[in-house]
């Protein structure tokens, strides 16, 4: 199944050619880096017209069989499972709070296509699961998570914790180098997983879409 999923992934990450693909998968030392990646992975047409190409629709959402599950801690200190969102669908995005790569993207995305569905999506549970548990305290996460959305949740726990929540998910995270102020840099995943109130994924929604997208992909799940 792990082989089906890297398929599927592989698949879509060839068609979008842009820095949240890029970041997925290839370690980048440097987001210029990353950004001339994505530059030189786009088709010959688009470099010409700057458009970037389409989107398969064919591919977006795609269906995915993990068996998600987590045993963390959440922002104030609580224990939290995927069992305590028992009938809750949820959004879940590994990440990291001092991120300025694709969390910038995916989680602001997230907190509005949240907005966008309105009492639609009041019982979606939105999670951050950090990759990087040394900066990413019960503190810190309690700090910095309502700045992107009131009701989003950060999860974080040991490292053997985080790792087999990772496993779980089939998400690969590795710490690349740290800033000159100490700021860590992490290459990790960059979907976005939708969950079912039985924490069965559904989907996995790559952060490129817009916000629109993203909460007209939800609604057709929730």
């Amino acid at each position: 199944m792990r082989r089906r999923v890297q398929v599927f992934a592989g698949a879509l990450l060839l068609a979008l050619s842009g820095p949240a693909a890029a970041h997925d998968g290839v370690e980048h030392k440097t987001p210029e880096e990353a950004a001339a990646h994505a530059a030189q992975s786009k088709a010959p047409e688009s470099k010409a017209s700057g458009v970037p190409p389409p989107l398969p629709e064919a591919a977006l959402p795609f269906p995915i069989e993990i068996e998600a599950a987590f045993d963390l801690v959440d922002q104030t200190g609580a224990r939290r499972s995927e069992r305590d969102f028992a009938g809750k669908p949820m959004l879940i995005f590994f990440g990291y709070a001092s991120c300025e790569a694709i969390c910038s993207v995916a989680l602001p995305r997230m907190a509005a296509a949240l907005d966008i569905l309105g009492d639609k999506a009041a019982a979606l549970q939105p999670i951050m699961i950090t990759v990087d548990p040394v900066n990413d305290t019960p503190e810190a996460l309690a700090e910095a998570m309502p700045k992107l959305h009131p009701r989003l949740l950060g999860l974080t726990g040991s490292e053997a914790e985080l790792a087999a929540a990772r496993a779980a998910f089939q998400v690969e995270a590795k710490k690349l180098h740290e800033m000159i102020d100490g700021t860590p840099i992490y290459s990790h995943g960059s979907f976005i997983y939708l969950l079912d109130g039985d924490a069965k994924v559904l989907t996995v929604l790559p952060p490129i879409l817009g916000e629109d997208r993203i909460a007209e992909l939800i609604l057709k799940y929730i």
